[in-house]
């Protein structure tokens, strides 16, 4: 049982880790240079709809849905600074209480940089415990980081890889539709921090 000196310690690592990701996306030659541009555009040529952002952080891939998403996060923290830039983002006890939280309300769900900071077992329980609220036909994306990445951030669990990632959303009874590197060719996985596995699945 926790008592309030364990609470006071993860709400101390929620707003750190929250406070992490800000500084990250605020570097100045990130914003310089539009870093962000081309996960933009990634995630929507994909046409993901209204989309449901499991895992959101702070709120980066709900300015790339350009409001056309929802957010659910159990950092705290994190989702604070999502709604102060005005989007709908919940812990997971707000969403289940949130209108959001009825079956077949989204036409995707989006898993970006989550997975891996769960591992195997525990990012198919997540993925499952979603899928009610995927309208069918409806599209799963899986995001995670390629080995530089995934080095990059001790937080990080299991690396999860296609073939993982292809397993996950079989056991999840979805198809897969596409499996991709980006930005650049999987082999720079391993030296560009911020190459990513996409994998792309339907409900059947």
């Amino acid at each position: 049982m926790s008592g309030p000196e364990d609470t006071a310690a993860d709400d101390q690592r929620d707003q750190q880790y929250a406070d992490r990701l800000v500084a990250l996306g605020d570097v100045w030659w990130k914003r310089l240079l539009g870093a962000q541009l081309p996960y933009r555009w990634n995630l929507r040529r994909l046409q993901t709809g209204f989309t449901l952002d499991i895992g959101c952080g702070t709120g980066r891939n709900l300015e790339h849905l350009a409001g056309h998403g929802v957010g659910v996060d159990p950092n705290a923290a994190g989702v604070s600074v999502a709604r102060s830039k005005g989007w709908d983002a919940f812990s997971p006890d707000a969403f289940q209480e949130s209108p959001y939280a009825r079956p077949e309300t989204f036409d995707s769900l989006l898993f970006a940089h989550v997975l891996e900071h769960l591992g195997a077992e525990p990012a198919l329980e997540l993925v499952r415990r979603y899928l009610p609220y995927l309208r069918h036909p409806g599209t799963v994306i899986l995001i995670t980081p390629q080995e530089s990445g995934f080095r990059s951030d001790d937080t990080h669990v299991e690396f999860l890889d296609f073939a993982k990632l292809l397993d996950l959303v079989r056991a999840c009874g979805l198809a897969p539709t596409r499996q991709y590197s980006f930005p650049l060719p999987r082999p720079l996985g391993r030296l560009f921090r911020y190459n990513e596995f996409v994998v792309v699945a339907t409900s059947t």
